[in-house]
């Protein structure tokens, strides 16, 4: 190998020794990586000699900084990014709460949670691209986690191996298995379930696999603080809306048994009160229900489908829905309200905001939110324009004003824009092999801000920045490590020890490709794989379909990194992880993957 390959290779190698040592960010460490390849780049660049007229410069071995700015472009990374603003638009309407909880329930253990999970992922991503199903499932998975008390950790990798999984079963369920495909000269192309007999057992393996070991091998990484250590317990009333969704169902079924740091105080229902309500107790339409709980879960509940507020004050507002958030406000002793009920002191009038809720001293305030008198130090739960912070800041009447984090009013009279714009873009990605992930994705994106299921502020604070970096950097260093000639002298050398057993040069093309995978992209791995498992199934004079199945499984099967597929990397965040846990959960679903495919591959089609 030329000093180029080997350069890249030690620099590979040091991101990864500081990814497991979590010297620093993961998204810091693969840009540095990139950097320092970018910088000897730009000094090779600088320093090759000018070639005589008509004579080709020989190429350069290593990135410049325009190549690897050009890798910020990539398709996939601008799929991924469009992915993050049409799950803000479903989130914003409830749209996932309706696609998903017919499905999945509401599972109260992490069993049932992964059962209800796991296999709805997988199926669907046989069928459809895998990153819009993670991407899709990622408010789901955070709304399982905090009904049930769960740790996030314990499903958001699960969740995403998967959607992989799943998405192996057929040629039109990844992106690698359409590449791979598209590369085959006509004669030599698979069908759409050709792949199946072998996809399907290795998927079915990896399921229970994760069903058996994932809450062993996955850490419980929970916030250091319990949600009921909150001291503000507010109390908040709401209305089952007639005709909505709720009428006629269970507390328990409704969802509001198990919401944490929230309880369910009694029912008002035609001037009598229900206290002590039972899980099977069944709600009516206007129904007065009161809860007691912490702001977190009380938001919540303002997003649950089918509830309102129980005060109309917010319907007074002079503010648009989708320029309003909940704020917190501690009353000071110069308000001019304190010692009067909020009714009396014409609240929404004086400050065109709404009183949701009253936290004092970590009490119950019994009667309606217009009746309850206001004292020095209460915490007062607002709905106002997104400006109020900024006009109250410095007012005697407030001594702390603040927005609570993810409060935008629902928009549930967009849900079906939204579920609708979903849809689409999953029919017109599933069209043409998947060809048009990208404009679909896209277009999506634009609907949902134009249709005002999200805002475009909404939109771009849903872009995690950190996981595009993370993406981006990868694939820069994977252009290095095929560029420098690294990955293919590393393939061919090991391919040449494998001598004439056509099982050995199987097992050798599966490692190498998952190998590749791991360290760079996956279809990079399966490009760079493809022609010399092709030459080497022509050398031993065998069939090319258990090897040329080997290279699609081991290129979309890569788990032991967050490199391995770019739906490893969008759970690393949410989930919490750690370097070292994909090493762990990874490493063994890796090997059965392995072993699964090369045992059943050749039987399904034999080498001759």
């Amino acid at each position: 190998m030329v000093w180029e390959a080997w350069f890249v290779i030690a620099v590979v190698a040091a991101m990864l020794i500081a990814l497991a040592k979590e010297v620093a960010p993961p998204d810091l460490l693969v840009l540095l990586a990139l950097l320092v390849i970018v910088a000897v780049g730009e000094v090779q660049s600088a320093q090759a000699p000018v070639p005589a007229p008509g004579v080709e410069a020989p190429p350069l071995r290593l990135p410049t900084a325009t190549q690897a700015i050009a890798e910020f472009g990539n398709v996939g990374l601008i799929t991924v990014g469009a992915l993050f603003v049409v799950v803000a638009g479903l989130m914003q309407t409830g749209a996932t709460t309706i696609l998903t909880e017919p499905l999945l329930g509401r599972p109260k253990t992490l069993l049932s949670a992964q059962l209800r999970l796991l296999l709805p992922v997988s199926v669907a991503s046989a069928f459809l691209n895998n990153t819009p199903i993670v991407a899709m499932f990622m408010p789901v998975v955070t709304d399982i986690c905090k009904r049930a008390n769960l740790s996030p950790s314990k499903l958001f990798l699960p969740m995403a191996y998967s959607a992989t999984l799943g998405g192996v079963c057929t040629i039109i369920g990844t992106s690698t298995n359409i590449v791979v495909n598209d590369r085959l000269p006509a004669a030599m192309k698979f069908g759409l379930f050709d792949i199946t007999w072998v996809g399907l057992p290795c998927a079915a393996a990896g399921v229970a696999y994760l069903m058996i070991f994932s809450r062993k091998l996955l850490p419980d990484r929970r916030p250091a603080i319990s949600l009921s250590d909150d001291p503000r317990q507010y109390t908040v009333g709401m209305i089952v809306q007639e005709g909505g969704p709720l009428v006629g169902r269970t507390v328990e079924e409704a969802g509001l048994r198990h919401l944490p740091g929230l309880f369910l105080v009694e029912i008002e229902r035609a001037g009598e009160v229900i206290p002590a309500v039972g899980p099977q107790a069944k709600l009516h339409q206007n129904d007065h229900l009161v809860f007691v709980g912490i702001v977190e879960s009380v938001v919540d509940l303002r997003k649950t489908r089918g509830l309102l507020p129980a005060t109309d004050q917010m319907f007074k507002l002079d503010a648009p829905t989708t320029q309003r958030r909940l704020i917190e406000a501690v009353v000071s002793g110069r308000c001019p309200l304190v010692g009067k009920t909020i009714r009396e002191g014409r609240f929404r009038s004086t400050y065109n905001a709404a009183v949701l809720a009253v936290a004092r001293d970590g009490q119950r305030i019994a009667g309606k939110i217009g009746d309850i008198v206001l004292e020095t130090g209460d915490t007062l739960l607002l709905e106002a324009h997104t400006d109020f912070v900024a006009q109250q800041r410095n007012s005697n009447d407030f001594y702390l004003v603040s927005h609570v984090e993810n409060s935008a009013p629902p928009r549930h009279d967009r849900a079906r824009i939204a579920l609708i714009t979903l849809l689409a873009m999953v029919a017109i990605a599933a069209f043409g092999d998947g060809k048009y992930m990208l404009p679909a994705a896209l277009g999506a994106a634009v609907i949902m801000v134009l249709a005002k299921c999200c805002t475009s502020a909404e939109a771009r604070e849903s872009i995690d920045l950190s996981v595009l970096i993370t993406i981006a950097a990868s694939l820069g260093i994977g252009r290095a490590l095929e560029t420098s000639g690294a990955a293919d002298a590393i393939a061919q050398s090991l391919i040449g020890l494998a001598g004439e057993s056509p099982w050995v040069q199987l097992g050798i093309v599966y490692f190498l490709t998952l190998v590749l995978t791991e360290l760079i992209t996956n279809n990079t791995a399966a490009v760079l794989m493809l022609p010399l498992t092709l030459s080497t199934v022509q050398q031993l004079g065998v069939s090319y379909k258990p090897f040329v199945i080997a290279v699609m499984m081991a290129a979309s099967c890569g788990f032991a990194t967050p490199f391995g597929y770019q739906t490893n990397l969008m759970v690393y965040g949410p989930g919490g992880y750690k370097f070292a846990d994909y090493l762990r959960i990874g490493i063994p679903l890796d090997i059965i993957m392995m072993i699964v495919c090369i045992a059943i591959a050749p039987f399904v089609f034999p080498f001759h």
